[in-house]
């Protein structure tokens, strides 16, 4: 993979971000040619540690034809990406204004442009959520959020300008992303068990998928460089799903605490969950917040990466136990 991305140009949108960072520099490790999209007050091109930036966003034709010109591969991490935000119609437009017309415009760009592959990088949220069992992509039941919808309809435009233009182009769908410099639901219940104000979890049999950056960027060069994923949509996880049990426990053994001896039973979670949230009901708010987020600890978000590691040869080197073992989140 090192000899197909020796002195390519590639293109990374969103490369100043927590994967877009890890996907410029592994690519500059493989001496490809990298350039990145970024929003720059200047409007110049510059170059910043052997990486070349272009002025430009999602929104700007100009500024993406910009980034596109000369350009072989485009690794398209750029977008909207606070998937929990609240179900408001603004979020909703801002969701599909950036991660759905920004990708259709990108699209129309790179085709112009003679752009040969492009990988875009989607979510496990593009389908809705599969209950209790651990699903592969041929579930596709149809995604439940806003945040969801526009990576659905991203996606089934990158397969669509694929098909009818010859170009390159993969989906892939990404669990729960963590790793040094995370954002989001986890490094929150990091600081949550630090601090001493998260219950006990108790054991309720779910599994959650996730994966560690460094192999989402490890997927991202396969589905780039293999023949054999062109067209094609991929889940990509760590291999090794966990409950919200054995997340908390791997939590606070990482940290130094012990594992407690006690646990609060689901049902008073959710039962305080759903009084916090009907408080939340009356003081004018539409969601249910408490209640999702104890989904997102005791519910099930369990999907197979077995497909691209038999179709790319896509081996994890991370699982969530192990990282927690580095303490590089202490």
């Amino acid at each position: 993979m090192a000899d197909f991305f020796h002195e390519r140009p590639v293109l990374v949108t969103g490369g100043t971000g927590f994967i877009g960072r890890r996907l410029a520099a592994s690519l500059r490790e493989r001496g490809a040619r990298v350039r990145m999209l970024v929003r720059s007050p200047n409007g110049i091109l510059l170059d910043r540690d052997g990486i070349e930036t272009v002025d430009g966003d999602l929104a700007d034709a100009a500024g993406l034809a910009r980034a596109c010109e000369g350009m072989d591969t485009v690794l398209h991490a750029a977008g909207f990406a606070h998937a929990d935000a609240a179900m408001t119609p603004e979020f909703a437009d801002q969701h599909w204004a950036m991660n759905a017309e920004g990708t259709f415009r990108l699209l129309d760009v790179a085709v112009t442009a003679g752009i040969k592959r492009l990988v875009f990088l989607s979510s496990v949220k593009a389908v809705g959520e599969p209950g209790s069992r651990c699903v592969d992509e041929c579930w596709d039941a149809p995604p439940e959020t806003p945040y969801g919808r526009a990576k659905r309809a991203a996606e089934e435009r990158v397969q669509t300008v694929g098909q009818s233009s010859g170009l390159h182009t993969v989906n892939l769908r990404l669990a729960l992303v963590y790793g040094p410099g995370m954002k989001g639901n986890v490094p929150r219940w990091i600081n949550a068990v630090r601090r001493g104000r998260f219950p006990p979890l108790p054991e309720t049999g779910n599994r959650r998928s996730l994966v560690h950056v460094d192999d989402v960027v490890q997927a991202v060069l396969l589905a780039a460089a293999h023949p054999a994923a062109q067209g094609q949509t991929y889940l990509v996880t760590d291999g090794q799903p966990y409950s919200g049990r054995e997340l908390d426990l791997l939590i606070r053994r990482a940290l130094g605490r012990p594992a407690p001896r006690w646990t609060v039973p689901a049902g008073m979670l959710y039962g305080v969950a759903a009084l916090t949230d009907g408080v939340l009901r009356w003081a004018g708010r539409r969601e249910r917040p408490c209640r999702s987020a104890l989904d997102k600890l005791l519910g099930w978000a369990c999907y197979s990466s077995a497909r691209i590691e038999r179709e790319l040869g896509y081996r994890p080197d991370w699982t969530f136990q192990r990282y927690s073992e580095t303490g590089s989140w202490d």
